[in-house]
């Protein structure tokens, strides 16, 4: 598999946007529940997630795998490309070099957070119910708050660039004008997106969930 092979490159920027930066809205608005319905709200939504139909093969073919592609083929196209792109403006550049950096940080930033999460619901450790407070106790530590936060907003940017660059290669957006534009708007879906995610963060470290917590203290030491 050669690092400049067209349909490889197409594969990995199509995943990237469908289902991949689907899943990262999606996962942004479910989050946001939280903030804005509290502990009940946030449990729903997982819930409602949970009952979909086929949800063990949506998270297979439509999250895992595509996810373990794009990811081990963009490290290749990391370690592959020169990082002094000089055929972009300054500008472009850099965000070409935070492309590559913000993937590899995404791609270890997403494995951790499936681990602390979806890995512990299925090893029987955590009930979805028990989730919220889960993150509680995630975002009151410091550390680990730092890093949530730093992952985060690295696979929002990942996204929203990656989205950007997904439009001029498929030849969505072809000529400087329709890029500028783009360039806008999805620099607008990286704040928007961003925020529904920090103020999801807020609403974790929140007195509602800080009670959640110690029930759920409380019936595992009963």
């Amino acid at each position: 598999m050669k690092a400049n092979s067209y349909h490889w490159r197409k594969l990995h920027s199509l995943l990237g946007v469908i289902p991949l930066g689907l899943f990262i809205i999606e996962h942004a608005i479910t989050n946001y529940s939280a903030f804005e319905s509290g502990p009940e709200g946030f449990n729903d939504s997982v819930k409602f997630l949970n009952d979909l139909p086929l949800v063990y093969f949506l998270e297979i073919f439509g999250i895992f795998l595509p996810l373990l592609f794009h990811g081990v083929y963009g490290l290749y196209m990391a370690y592959q490309s020169n990082m002094n792109a000089g055929r972009f403006s300054y500008g472009r550049n850099w965000a070409f070099v935070a492309q590559r950096v913000t993937g590899v940080i995404t791609f270890i930033f997403i494995f951790w957070h499936l681990y602390e999460t979806r890995f512990q619901v299925a090893m029987g450790n955590l009930t979805h119910e028990e989730l919220g407070a889960h993150m509680h106790d995630i975002f009151t530590h410091p550390v680990s708050l730092v890093l949530y936060v730093i992952g985060v907003l690295s696979a929002v940017f990942h996204f929203s660039n990656g989205f950007w660059a997904f439009l001029i290669s498929w030849g969505i957006t072809v000529g400087p004008r329709a890029q500028r534009i783009s360039s806008v708007i999805c620099m607008g879906l990286f704040v928007i997106i961003s925020v529904l995610f920090l103020l999801s963060i807020v609403a974790f470290t929140g007195d509602e969930f800080k009670e959640a917590a110690s029930a759920a203290s409380s019936i595992l030491v009963g």
